[in-house]
Parts: C-alpha cells; structure tokens; sequence
C-alpha cells in the first residue's frame, strides 16, 4: 500500500508511474488527497473541541470554587452541547478514513524509474543471457510424453485423484523432485539464508500484508469454515513472519528461505501453456525472501538476481532474464526480474522465477519498520522464487534427455540422486 505521506508530498510523480501499470490514477489520487483535507479538517474541529472542553472543565471548577453557581450553570450547558458534537466529528472522521482506505487499496505499487514502458511481456527486456546456447528441437520428446512413458509422473491418475493440475510424482520423478527442493534449500544456506518451515495456511491479515488480498483474491484456494488460504508461495507466511515488528537496524538485512508447495487456483489457464508441467494448480517451490534496509534494497535485488541465475548454471540449462515491462509487472511490485529456462520440445521460454522488490509497499501493509536513533521507518520488502520446480523439471526432462532414452542427471543433482543417469 502506497504510504499516504509519499501521495502528500508526490502526487505527480507517482500518478506518472503509474501510468507504466496503465493506471490513470489521476482521478483516484485527486479524490483521495480531497478526502485527506476533510479529515485533517475534520480531525482539528475535533481536536479543537476536546482542547476546548478541558479548558471550560478547568472554568467550571473555578466558578464553582468561588460560588459563582448561575456562571458554571451556563458554563455545563456549553460543554454538554460541544459535547453533543463529538460523535458526529468521530463518525465524519471514520467515515472518510475508510473512503480513503478503499482507494489506497485501488493503487498498485508505483514502478521504479528503472522500469521500461511496455503493455505486456513481448514489452519484456532481456538483460542477461546464460552461458548455454537454446537447444533446437531435433526430435526431442515433450516432457510430458517423456514423464509418462518412464513412469515418473502420472497426470491422470493425478486428475481422477483431485482434478487437472495435480499430478502424482513417482519412482525417480518424486526422488526428482525431492533432490531438487534440498539442493535449492542447501544452496540458499550457503548464501545465507535461514531456512524456516512455514504454515501452508494463513489468515485473511496474512494474505493482505503481502498483497495477495484483495488484488490476488480469486487465484487462493480459500477455507471459508476456517478463514483460511493455502498459499499461494511461501513468500505470503516468510515474509508476514516479521509483521507488526521493529527491527533493530544492525540486525538487517534479514535473510530467510523455506520449501512450500504452492496452490494456485489459476482461474482461466487453458490450451498448450498448461500441458504437462507448464502450469498446475499445486507445485513446489523455495523461495527466498529479504528484509532490507531502504537505501540497500537495490543492491540486494541485484545479488538474489545473481544468486537465481547461479543455481540454473549449476543444473546446466538455456536460460535468460528479462525485466519486467511496466504493463507486465504484479500489482505490489516495485521491480521485477524473470529468469526462464529454455524448453527444447516446445521451443520456448519458460519462467520459473520471479524476483522483485516491493520497497515499501508490503511493509506498510505489515508496519514492518526499522529503528533509526528515536524514529521508525518502513523497511523495504523483497522476494524470489529460488526455484520453482514445476517448470524447472520439464526443461531438465527435455535438455538432458538422451537418444537412447536416459536421462542425463546434471552434475550438482547427482549426489542427492547418487546418480549420473536416469
């Protein structure tokens, strides 16, 4: 949520990045800082009142003190009608506050300056290739009709079990998958990270403080008996896992990972963008998250985009990064990177992480907020996905694969798999 002191002070700047989301937030920003007058008014009429009725309640005392009955009389009779109007200025006040919050929730995170004008991903900027060139087709079976006929992963009984998108992991495609999530999990360890097992449940204050509600509401699966969401990525509990804290500015930045399935409802996928492992309704992922201080959060975007990018070179795949357009970015996000891995079979790229910082948008949402001296102030947020698996095991089925049938392990999954071949 955009801080309403930044709309104070730049409302023109931040109605001109916003129209990069294709946002014309003129009329909102125009109606909120409107409203922002009438309860700044409002709050001093208010404030006014009470001030005043301490003032006649001190007189009143005086004049009854000196026997001046008839004078503290009229003196009660003033107060009692400043008082009458109290509940009206209070009633005003939520009033407008809750019109304001309504809009506030309207506005998505304005983009950084660094961000390209674009309606969607063909807008998308490449900024870095890897050091692996796209493998052609050359007969190369789809991942899905591979998994298959080696047993590895079984869509229909996945779909007679619960439904398209939730697929069974067998044999060799469950110790795949397995081995995957512990090499991301020591990997990040080795970057600093500090793993944390979180819920895969959270409450309705959860899934606001990150951004998921109201703007993500018909992706989650809800609970309604509970009040609960699946997640939809770790990011919503690791990050919320700080939520209404101070933290102590030498303690930052803090650095934490976690495994998580993810659910996605995915409302309105169809055709070959879901075949196989492309898009699906449950998935494993790591995520990484990031707690920073403001003038360092940049430079911390730029080391986890590092930091993707060297987990895809260690498992030997085509892959590019592209930066993000601002017609193509998430509603909460600042800045983001795409890194996607090649798919030989289907001769395209696909994205299996995304790492953005969110700046101040989600701690807002949180009061996550650092001590500086004698003040406090919002921290910035960020977030990747360190890696999603779903589509890093299709371009691992379709890159390694083998004429004679094998699949070729790549060389930092081998001591998990204690395997060269599959």
């Amino acid at each position: 949520m955009i801080e309403l002191s930044r709309l104070r002070t730049e409302p023109q700047r931040i109605i001109q990045a916003l129209t990069k989301k294709g946002l014309d937030a003129a009329p909102l920003i125009e109606q909120l800082l409107a409203y922002d007058t009438q309860r700044r008014t409002l709050q001093k009429n208010l404030d006014d009142a009470r001030s005043h009725l301490n003032e006649l309640s001190k007189t009143i005392g005086q004049a009854m003190r000196a026997g001046d009955n008839q004078r503290a009389e009229a003196l009660k009779a003033e107060s009692l009608t400043i008082k009458d109007k109290l509940p009206n200025y209070e009633e005003q006040i939520r009033d407008i506050e809750a019109k304001m919050h309504e809009i506030l929730l309207r506005l998505p995170n304005p983009p950084h300056d660094s961000v390209p004008e674009g309606r969607s991903a063909t807008d998308n900027v490449v900024v870095h290739t890897g050091s692996l060139s796209p493998l052609p087709a050359n007969g190369r079976i789809p991942h899905w009709e591979l998994a298959e006929k080696r047993g590895w992963i079984d869509f229909a009984r996945g779909a007679k079990v619960t439904g398209s998108g939730f697929p069974f992991y067998v044999g060799a495609g469950a110790k795949l998958q397995r081995a995957l999530i512990q090499f991301f999990l020591d990997e990040a360890e080795k970057a600093g990270y500090l793993e944390m097992e979180a819920p895969f449940l959270v409450n309705t204050e959860t899934a606001f403080g990150t951004g998921q509600l109201p703007d993500k509401d018909a992706q989650m699966y809800y609970i309604p008996l509970d009040e609960l969401y699946l997640i939809p990525t770790a990011e919503v509990p690791l990050t919320n896992y700080f939520r209404d804290e101070i933290i102590e500015e030498e303690r930052l930045p803090l650095k934490v990972c976690g495994y998580s399935p993810c659910f996605r409802r995915e409302a309105g996928s169809y055709g070959k963008d879901v075949r196989g492992l492309n898009r699906l309704h449950q998935f494993d992922k790591v995520e990484i998250v990031q707690i920073t201080h403001p003038e360092r959060s940049y430079e911390a975007l730029e080391e986890m985009r590092a930091y993707v990018q060297s987990l895809v070179e260690k498992l030997e795949l085509a892959y590019r990064v592209v930066l993000l357009c601002g017609g193509d970015m998430s509603f909460a996000s600042a800045k983001t990177y795409d890194v996607e891995v090649w798919s030989p079979a289907q001769q395209r790229w696909l994205e299996v992480s995304s790492i953005s910082n969110f700046e101040t948008f989600q701690s807002n949402r949180m009061k996550l907020r650092y001590r500086k001296g004698k003040s406090l102030t919002l921290l910035h947020t960020l977030n990747g996905s360190a890696l999603a698996l779903p589509r890093i095991v299709a371009s691992i089925l379709e890159s390694h694969q083998l004429p004679d049938g094998r699949l070729r392990v790549p060389e930092a999954l081998q001591p998990y798999l204690k395997t060269d071949y599959l």
